[in-house]
């Protein structure tokens, strides 16, 4: 039996472990201050709702999508969820989340799947956790969306020197369709320089080719025409009020006309955040944008919406490039030690007292030696160590030693959860 986690995946062990919970604290506390509420969706959905919604020409659906049938009668194929936005979106339009002249704003966390070569902070099961708005059509809404992600990660203590915030329009219906065909033709015209995914992305899905890491494909691309320059009024008009806002928020941007964030149901405003140290070329830590049209893909009612998604493992390596701090709660405040196996019972009783009155308690459970105990303590980050001992009990008291400086005091066993609050305190 081979022992180790599948290729692709990773035990969360205490320390990340506890990381992904500090993050995804951090996240419900800001969003909360946004309006956005909780929502968690199933690990896999029906095949179609990430084909229709990320689009069957992208490398997600074509390449990287983890597909099994249910073995019902027909087979139903399903998929482990590649990614959150299709998920949040079905499960709005079914719970009919967003009625008609009214929004929704919901957050999520957990993990995401997809098959693609494992590397550093990319893997193939991965966590995400990301907002999703959906209903609102102001330009303000993607500022506020783009305020949020920043925000998110300067309270992680990323700080905003080490960031860059690319900002772009992918344009709607009206412009971009003549702009995809420009950049088709445009990949056919040279096609003997661009690699062969990029050839037959000019038949499906054009715009991939901007992303393409192959250096002679990003020389030729980067003479392709821009969409900035061909977007329609109303298109340009929503790009500038959001440019608008966040000049007004002082969040710095950077105009990039080739980011298009792979994903074929994105309109309008695309944006993405990445760092400068830690993750190398691979640089992106989290980043989004609009799809007014994705809930009609899915049989709705026409229904703006927009958000973002970060990657857990790689704003991980950038909060520990940058030096931000995981906080790290000592696992136990009090530690139980006893002098001897007589009073066993006694210091478990007084471990769960203190327990039950919120103090973050441990106790010996291998017979240590007392020297041992202490030993144990210290290790366990404890800042005060109640020594039980017969003949402490016999006068009724314990004694409570500070680990911080050593003192001991002898204190009444009746009084000794009042003693330790306070000490604590």
């Amino acid at each position: 039996m081979d022992a180790r986690a599948p290729r692709g995946t990773a035990d969360m062990l205490p320390d990340v472990a506890r990381a992904w919970e500090h993050m995804t604290r951090t996240a419900q506390e800001l969003f909360a201050r946004y309006g956005y509420e909780p929502v968690y969706t199933p690990l896999f959905e029906h095949t179609e709702i990430f084909a229709r919604g990320i689009g069957e020409a992208t490398d997600i659906v074509a390449k990287e999508m983890y597909t099994f049938d249910d073995r019902s009668d027909p087979p139903n194929s399903l998929t482990l969820r590649p990614e959150g936005t299709a998920s949040v979106v079905r499960a709005a339009l079914q719970h009919s989340l967003v009625p008609q002249g009214s929004f929704a704003k919901l957050y999520y966390s957990g993990p995401m799947f997809r098959y693609e070569r494992p590397q550093k902070g990319r893997m193939r099961q991965f966590w995400q956790i990301g907002i999703e708005c959906l209903g609102a059509p102001e330009p303000s809404a993607d500022a506020e969306v783009i305020a949020v992600l920043w925000r998110y990660f300067e309270t992680l203590g990323i700080p905003a020197a080490q960031m860059r915030l690319l900002l772009n329009s992918m344009g709607d219906e009206d412009c971009r369709p003549a702009y995809r065909d420009n950049v088709a033709a445009y990949i056919r015209e040279h096609a003997g320089a661009m690699c062969d995914e990029c050839d037959r992305r000019a038949g499906t899905n054009p715009l991939r080719a901007f992303d393409c890491k192959n250096p002679s494909c990003q020389e030729v691309m980067s003479g392709a025409p821009l969409l900035r320059d061909r977007l329609c009024e109303p298109c340009a008009a929503h790009y500038e009020a959001v440019k608008g806002h966040l000049d007004t928020l002082r969040i710095p941007y950077a105009e990039e006309p080739r980011l298009v964030r792979g994903l074929d149901y994105y309109t309008r405003t695309v944006f993405e955040v990445q760092v400068d140290a830690g993750l190398g070329a691979q640089n992106a830590i989290g980043g989004g944008g609009r799809y007014d049209r994705l809930m009609e893909q899915f049989g709705g009612k026409p229904t703006p919406g927009l958000g973002f998604a970060l990657g857990f493992e790689r704003t991980l390596l950038a909060m520990e490039a940058s030096g931000a701090k995981i906080p790290a709660p000592p696992r136990a405040e009090v530690y139980v030690a006893r002098v001897d196996e007589s009073v066993a019972g006694e210091a478990f009783e007084l471990a769960q007292r203190l327990r039950d009155a919120g103090v973050a308690a441990e106790l010996d459970h291998m017979a240590r030696s007392l020297k041992a105990q202490f030993k144990q303590a210290d290790k366990l980050g404890a800042a005060l160590v109640v020594v039980v001992g017969p003949d402490e009990l016999a006068a009724g008291e314990v004694t409570v030693r500070d680990m911080s400086d050593g003192a001991s005091d002898r204190v009444a066993i009746q009084g000794i959860v009042d003693d330790v609050h306070s000490r604590l305190a």
